[in-house]
């Protein structure tokens, strides 16, 4: 009877380099590589789907593009999709699009993998490589491009009567994910608290969270287009407080803390609202919270934006205006990026066309963008998130 050999590709030879080292290895290249050597053997398919390589993996490259921004090097990416969408199907599916973070060049495109009834659809938000997308009938899905897998996740407790406010982040803490839902009801009178609750995808479920906000602070989504940006583990809006008999409103900024799950409320900066302003809205700049307006210059005439940055996070004093971008037509921001573009949409006038232009804050660089309608854009990075879930499906 012959003897029984080990297949040659676990055969250890002399020059072999040790487990710990080839694993180490694999959690520095790029997330479709890694998926590729799934298919290499057993043993390295078993210890790519561990969460622990899955979050090394992942610290790995967030780690590398931290480095990459803080060099101003520009290599980051964003994606980006049709705000509208008409009834689509497995044949006839909108794509989304990779593009390069400061210039929005695109890179490649993505089929979206799961059908889109009509209406408005939005990126939610985007954490570690995983996007959540959302319908206007409030269907909500995670999904991993990198890994070809998404999850539709289960229906909300609470109903759809009210305005709904979205947002996405990664819980920290727990190495999770979760989904904030609030619903809220502006016209009811007197005034009722919104109502909140929290998906958890290792729970798979969505429960109610208690009511931390007063009745009369409205926590509304003004930026349909932007996502909730995630800064310092919270994620934030702004939100509107109205005060007193005859509901004196004024807007501050709201925070939900994705570890404790309590709301905390920011100052905007000081001066911030002193002119005319026709648009406000939040973002993430290089890993710290950004406050933008955009409304009238103090040239007649003409408009600007004006970016503040918060520079120690939660200091009111910290708040530090670092850029006034003009412009000589009516706009409306659609996306910020990481590296401080603005993509804009410039409204139709009597005698000018509507068009997008993408912005260098810096050095007020304009380009011409060619798209058809407004997108939705969020930052985008290949990561391995999801490839250990369950009840996913693959494409």
């Amino acid at each position: 009877m012959s003897q029984t050999t080990e297949p040659p590709i676990l055969r250890r030879r002399k020059n072999d380099l040790p487990d710990d080292i080839v694993l180490n290895i694999l959690t520095r290249l790029p997330a479709k590589s890694v998926i590729r050597f799934r298919c290499v053997c057993k043993p390295w398919n078993s210890s790519i789907t561990t969460s622990y390589f899955i979050s090394t993996h992942l610290n790995n490259f967030a780690h590398a593009n931290d480095t990459d921004t803080d060099n101003d090097n520009g290599d980051g990416y964003i994606i980006h999709m049709p705000r509208h969408t008409l009834a689509m199907n497995s044949s006839n599916r909108p794509v989304c699009t990779v593009a390069l973070d400061r210039t929005f060049d695109r890179i490649f495109e993505i089929e979206i993998p799961f059908d889109l009834p009509s209406g408005l659809s939005k990126i939610v938000g985007s954490c570690n490589g995983l996007l959540c997308l959302a319908t206007s009938t409030n269907v909500i899905y995670l999904w991993n491009p990198s890994v070809r897998k998404f999850k539709r996740l289960p229906d909300p407790c609470l109903g759809n009567l009210g305005i709904v406010t979205l947002g996405f982040a990664y819980h920290s803490e727990n190495n999770d994910y979760k989904v904030l839902r609030v619903l809220c009801r502006p016209w009811m009178r007197p005034n009722v608290p919104d109502d909140i609750e929290v998906y958890t995808l290792s729970s798979d479920s969505w429960r109610r969270v208690g009511m931390s906000l007063r009745a009369n602070v409205k926590v509304f989504d003004n930026s349909f287009l932007l996502p909730a940006p995630l800064v310092s583990g919270a994620l934030h809006w702004i939100s509107r407080v109205v005060e007193g008999e005859e509901e004196h409103k004024f807007e501050l900024i709201m925070s939900f803390d994705v570890n404790s799950e309590e709301f905390r409320m920011l100052r905007m900066p000081d001066g911030a609202m002193s002119i005319e302003i026709f648009q406000t809205f939040l973002a993430s700049s290089k890993g710290k919270l950004a406050f933008l307006t955009f409304g009238q210059s103090e040239q007649r005439g003409g408009y600007q934006y004006s970016i503040w940055v918060m520079r120690e996070y939660g200091v009111l004093e910290s708040w530090n205006k670092l850029f006034v971008v003009p412009l000589e037509r009516l706009a409306v921001c659609i996306a910020f990026s990481m590296c401080g573009s603005l993509l804009t949409h410039c409204l139709r006038t009597n005698n000018q066309e509507q068009k997008f232009v993408l912005i260098d804050t810096e050095t007020l660089h304009e380009k011409d963008f060619d798209i058809q309608q407004p997108l939705c854009v969020a930052n985008f990075m290949e990561s391995l998130a999801l490839l250990d879930g369950a009840n996913m499906v693959s494409y």
